[in-house]
């Protein structure tokens, strides 16, 4: 069996006017990413994670912001769509790290929600996903409140 790691990271900024989605569900909060697509950040690093470890360059080569296919398309397809690029390659997810850095709304409580919601897209158990949240420390634009950021790392396997 062969394995592969990767990374991904994304950032959004926080504006008014705009819905908040992260890891493919809706939070309620008085302000959303903004972004080409729903700007959700942990899909988008998770996505960079993986097509990272596949090999397959960026998020941003396969669904460019510069796309009127993927204006304000909804994050959890484009998750849909990776999984099924790497599959092309012969890799499944072994498993996924991430973590959401926000000072508000607080993560955890939609910590569950979100699992589920990933789970079912990418078709892998739920035990097989790990979502943390953070904050800043009001330092810096996410402790300001001007955005969220996500990490992710990825292990896939080809059998």
């Amino acid at each position: 069996m062969k394995i592969r790691v990767g990374l991904g990271y994304d950032v959004h900024q926080l504006v008014e006017g705009r819905e908040l989605w992260l890891g493919g569900i809706k939070i309620d909060h008085t302000l959303g990413l903004l972004g080409h697509s729903d700007a959700d950040v942990l899909i988008h690093a998770i996505c960079d994670a993986l097509l990272g470890a596949a090999n397959m360059r960026d998020i941003g080569y396969h669904f460019p912001d510069t796309s009127a296919e993927t204006l304000n398309v909804d994050s959890k397809i484009l998750l849909d769509k990776t999984v099924k690029l790497i599959a092309t390659k012969g890799y499944s997810i072994g498993n996924i790290d991430a973590t959401i850095c926000a000072e508000r709304p607080k993560i955890n409580p939609h910590v569950p929600s979100i699992k589920k919601c990933l789970s079912s897209v990418m078709g892998i158990d739920e035990d097989d996903i790990s979502i943390k949240a953070t904050t800043t420390e009001k330092l810096g634009f996410t402790g300001r409140e001007e955005g969220i950021s996500a990490y992710a790392v990825v292990l896939i396997q080809k059998s």
